[in-house]
């Protein structure tokens, strides 16, 4: 059973605050956003130990494929086009199908739970459920291809 502070879980809770929030910095030339690196947030959160090289392999993987983490999403969930996803509930997304699909640093199904449990603690009430369903979706089809 995973703990809360296991530094895995506590490395995605912190690149999923670091995404959350570059995805609200739209304009920097406006320049009133503030921007916070990895160690600020663990400061924050007051966490002394997380897996660094997880959290950087999550935010390095994203900036190379957030667009194929974003295709995959509208070909699993097309009802929900990305654009109208919670912000949180896409950022979950896609740090488990980084995680999880895309670079393979951590078994699937450990990724769709660490994405639940993300979404219990972050998400809306049905957050869960629905990342569940998306996640779900992927990782049968990617059974059946195996």
């Amino acid at each position: 059973m995973k703990k809360a502070t296991d530094p895995r879980h506590l490395a995605r809770v912190l690149a999923l605050q670091y995404l959350f929030s570059k995805d609200f910095n739209i304009n920097p030339a406006i320049g009133d956003r503030v921007q916070y690196t990895q160690d600020e947030l663990a400061k924050i959160d007051e966490i002394d130990k997380y897996d660094n090289d997880l959290f950087t392999s999550i935010i390095d993987g994203l900036k190379n494929d957030v667009s194929e983490a974003d295709n995959i999403i509208k070909r699993y969930a097309p009802q929900w086009p990305v654009e109208q996803i919670k912000k949180v509930d896409l950022v979950i997304l896609r740090i488990a199908i980084q995680e999880g699909f895309l670079s393979k640093i951590t078994p699937p199904k450990v990724a769709i739970d660490e994405a639940i449990e993300l979404a219990k603690d972050f998400g809306g009430s049905a957050s869960d459920k629905f990342i569940n369903g998306v996640l779900g979706a992927i990782y049968e089809e990617t059974k059946k291809e195996k």
